[in-house]
């Protein structure tokens, strides 16, 4: 006769339903201590005696649940995981697969799959770690293969930190956290992302990668956000020399990169506030937090190694992004100003160089030659060692300030174009007139100089 086992709830029943029909006991009292009803009571006392023991065995032991997956669809969501998508957090996997595999799976179950090959995600808490760990480190010391205590080695994962919460502004645009990070986000060699986040919608309002953290990667999120969304109210940052101003000895003014990006916030309204504490712009720390778990995948995954091609993907991505994770803005008051005109943002972000003229009536600036030049394309000559302002706008045009009179700056080329004697034009056209600032362009060196002097001594 094959033994019968039975689990612990249904032991209970087993021993209530035996001792009542042995002692013809109460039914109701039965009922109390299974939590049933007299009918149910009924229905196991007709069992027991037409099998027994055998008929509290739950009927589906053994069986599978129907929305189960076999062991083959577990086995590859695993294989993809470690070789494909590595790198990306349990949630993206779950769309990741479903658009890449049609594979239809929930995060929850992927974790429980992976977890059981002792795998984590990237975003595991501190706790969910600790015990991963914890566990790994007892299995080392049951198991003598070596082999074994290898691959558990290599599966213990170091724990990570996490910042406080804090209550999101009130308006679109009151607050855009901008920061860089530094990232093995495509190719093998490490490069920095540019972000902008409205803290009251989470929107990503500008993004842009660059070899390093410059003043120019931090122009373009800027030109971003005036040109898509217009003026905010506030910018918030670290205390990188971006962005807040320390005085250096014998510095030209070109590389006081910090000064010019505070001029060009004070030029426009933007109130600039910095801080050392990361924890105080949480919402951009951890925004690097969910990029870093996706865009690596969608870059590798797309073939993409170099920076112009990232930048190219970040165009389209950021639209997607914001769909799926900003918050809705139909109940967000934006208080965004009008966005200022393409001539004045690129006048605005510009950099600043001072220079002096040489013998030749040039200007020297990042290794090229530049002759000043009037509206009529007429070359303009000044005394040797004449003062002179370098501005080079944010969309490349270059400029120069000398005297307060603003002249354009052609480049001098090496050879020349066309030849005067040997080449002949078929259509000459005359010059067209050239596009220069007026005096009352924001970069005027004096009143350029009048704000430095403020932060270099305030009141």
């Amino acid at each position: 006769m094959r033994k019968v086992v039975l689990r612990v709830n249904e032991q209970h029943k087993y021993d209530i339903i035996k001792k009542l029909v042995e002692t013809n006991g109460s039914k109701e009292r039965a009922a109390i201590k299974i939590g049933c009803t007299v009918r149910q009571v009924n229905r196991l006392i007709a069992g027991y005696k037409k099998s027994g023991k055998e008929f509290f065995i739950h009927g589906n032991r053994g069986r599978k649940p129907v929305h189960t997956l076999d062991s083959n669809t577990k086995k590859l969501i695993v294989d993809l995981y470690r070789n494909t998508f590595f790198d990306a957090n349990f949630t993206h996997f779950s769309e990741l697969l479903l658009s890449e595999k049609n594979i239809k799976v929930s995060p929850t179950t992927i974790r429980n799959i992976l977890s059981a090959e002792f795998i984590l995600s990237p975003k595991a808490k501190k706790v969910t770690r600790k015990n991963m760990i914890k566990h790994l480190k007892v299995l080392q010391k049951q198991i003598t293969s070596k082999k074994e205590k290898v691959v558990l080695q290599s599966a213990i994962l170091a724990t990570e930190d996490s910042h406080p919460r804090r209550p999101r502004c009130k308006y679109a645009g009151e607050m855009i956290q901008m920061d860089a990070s530094p990232f093995l986000w495509f190719g093998n060699i490490v490069s920095h992302l540019h972000i902008a986040v409205d803290d009251a919608s989470g929107n990503l309002v500008g993004v842009y990668f660059d070899k390093q953290e410059t003043l120019h990667g931090y122009y373009t999120i800027l030109n971003q956000i005036l040109s898509k969304h217009g003026i905010p109210y506030m910018l918030f940052t670290d205390n990188r020399t971006v962005f807040e101003y320390k005085r250096k000895i014998a510095s030209p003014v070109e590389n006081d990169t910090m000064t010019q990006f505070a001029y060009a916030c004070k030029q426009l309204g933007i109130e600039l506030q910095t801080s050392s504490v990361p924890q105080a712009k949480g919402r951009v720390e951890r925004m690097f937090q969910t990029l870093q778990s996706r865009i690596p995948v969608l870059l590798r995954l797309a073939g993409i190694t170099t920076i112009e091609a990232a930048n190219e993907f970040l165009n389209s991505y950021i639209k997607e992004f914001n769909k799926q994770f900003a918050l809705p803005l139909n109940h967000i008051k934006s208080v965004f100003e009008k966005q200022p005109s393409n001539e004045k943002i690129n006048l605005i972000l510009a950099v600043l160089a001072t220079r002096k003229i040489d013998s030749g009536h040039c200007i020297k600036f990042e290794n090229n030659f530049y002759l000043p030049v009037n509206s009529h394309g007429q070359p303009v000559c000044y005394r040797k060692s004449t003062p002179a302002v370098v501005i080079k706008a944010f969309d490349g045009r270059m400029f120069t300030c000398i005297n307060d009179v603003v002249y354009s700056l052609n480049i001098i080329s090496s050879h020349q174009d066309i030849s005067k004697n040997i080449d002949t034009l078929d259509n000459p056209q005359d010059s067209k007139k050239i596009w220069i600032p007026p005096t009352t362009h924001p970069w005027r060196f004096t009143s350029f100089m009048a704000y430095i002097e403020t932060l270099k001594n305030p009141a």
